[in-house]
């Protein structure tokens, strides 16, 4: 039960990263509208910021969902960011959306605001803390990409020998 508490955990982690990811890609310029309104990134740096940071969500949420070593690391460092500039607009009373999943977020018009995203960040930082205590625990490694290449290479020459 409680490695597939583990698996699940890990999987909702990665498709949450993957799919907010991908909804900032579909229109990476509103994307960079919302980083503008931090004020934290020099306007030359908004569109290639808009774009890089989901792409790093995407591959380290695909990373996750296969347990890919240090894809958790990466979404552990994504999200202390997000906690960090969340906190840093509560701080400055920003009222804008946390663009934490894309410009269709549901959650914007709801609760127009950065609270709601903070708190969904520390619960999913939760998580995180319990990946890594199992990891400990259950003595898990995440594989290394080196051994998926070396998987792939080792199927594409017994498939060119036996042909």
């Amino acid at each position: 039960m409680l490695v597939w508490s583990y698996r699940c955990l890990r999987w909702m982690l990665g498709i949450t990263f993957i799919y907010s990811g991908v909804t900032k890609l579909l229109a990476p310029e509103t994307f960079a509208v919302l980083i503008e309104a931090f004020g934290l990134v020099p306007e030359a740096l908004l569109l290639p910021a808009a774009v890089i940071l989901p792409v790093v969500e995407v591959v380290a949420g695909a990373g996750l969902l296969v347990d890919l070593r240090g894809s958790l690391a990466v979404i552990t460092g994504l999200l202390l960011l997000f906690v960090a500039l969340l906190g840093y607009g509560i701080h400055l009373g920003l009222d804008v959306d946390c663009g934490c999943f894309g410009p269709e977020d549901p959650e914007a018009d709801a609760f127009h605001g950065l609270k709601w995203g903070l708190y969904r960040d520390l619960a999913m930082l939760a998580a995180i803390a319990y990946l890594y205590a199992w990891r400990i625990y259950d003595r898990v490694t995440p594989i290394r990409v080196t051994w998926l290449i070396n998987k792939r290479l080792t199927y594409l020459n017994f498939r060119d020998w036996h042909e």
